[in-house]
């Protein structure tokens, strides 16, 4: 059964597609199959990846078009495409029943198809991502490390709380990814102190160093492992991967052996 992983943040530019996009081929490398949803209606992790325009993308699924029909990046890596048809989707939902729970119900038929499913969530706190929080076990906060990037961190957290408690009981926090860091950059440092005294053990040890290789990868339209293997970008995405298999692991067998 898939582990599922939101990636939210409700600030946009904080490597929230990025990571999305090499987590997820961070975890391949890691002998995982994953399925990565870009639920923006941006598409950018679509567009990153230079994936065409799909007959069937998330729109119409969430509309009751179709089923999930994954596009095949390469060995073990598919993708839910987006597109800004997307952009009307809330609107158009807004009296349908159950329809916090439309994305849940979508994934049980491939779940068991892959180890791990990552969802972009998109730049706002509305019903797609309402609907990726209730589908998810885990939620990751990308974060830059600079000082405004850090507003809104307690209104992210107090809103996966409200969900866990109404909607998703399974829902907990992840961990906070610090991306962009320069360890020369004092405020960088400062910002990264300042999230561990508020989340602890929470924020993942691999930080995502500034690094060129991960912007010019999606004008490739490739992940930093296909890009630039050797960067310090992929070096920093295939640690965070590790971490994030060590963390989501642990969990599982912990709860395995609970019961």
């Amino acid at each position: 059964m898939a582990i599922v992983i939101s990636l939210l943040n409700h600030k946009g530019g904080v490597g929230k597609t990025t990571s999305a996009i090499n987590i997820g081929a961070g975890l391949v490398e890691q002998g995982k199959k994953v399925l990565l949803v870009d639920l923006d209606p941006q598409a950018n992790l679509t567009l990153s990846l230079g994936i065409p325009r799909q007959k069937n993308s998330i729109y119409e699924s969430i509309r009751g078009e179709s089923e999930l029909d994954p596009y095949h990046v390469k060995e073990n890596l598919d993708v839910i495409t987006s597109s800004l048809d997307l952009s009307g989707a809330e609107m158009e939902l807004i009296n349908e029943a159950g329809r916090e729970y439309i994305l849940r119900e979508l994934f049980v038929p491939v779940a068991e198809e892959y180890d791990y499913i990552i969802i972009d969530c998109p730049p706002s706190l509305g019903l797609l991502t309402l609907n990726a929080l209730t589908s998810s076990q885990y939620v990751l906060i990308p974060l830059q490390t600079e000082f405004l990037a850090m507003q809104g961190l307690a209104k992210i957290k107090q809103i996966i709380d409200k969900v866990k408690f109404r909607l998703n009981k399974e829902l907990e926090l992840g961990g906070v990814i610090a991306t962009m860091y320069d360890s020369r950059k004092v405020l960088n440092r400062d910002v990264v102190d300042t999230i561990i005294k508020h989340f602890g053990e929470k924020v993942f040890k691999t930080m995502i160093r500034d690094n060129v290789a991960l912007a010019e990868a999606p004008a490739q339209r490739k992940d930093i492992f296909a890009y630039s293997p050797r960067s310090i970008g992929a070096e920093d995405y295939l640690n965070l991967s590790k971490e994030i298999i060590q963390r989501t692991g642990a969990e599982v067998l912990a709860g395995v052996e609970s019961k």
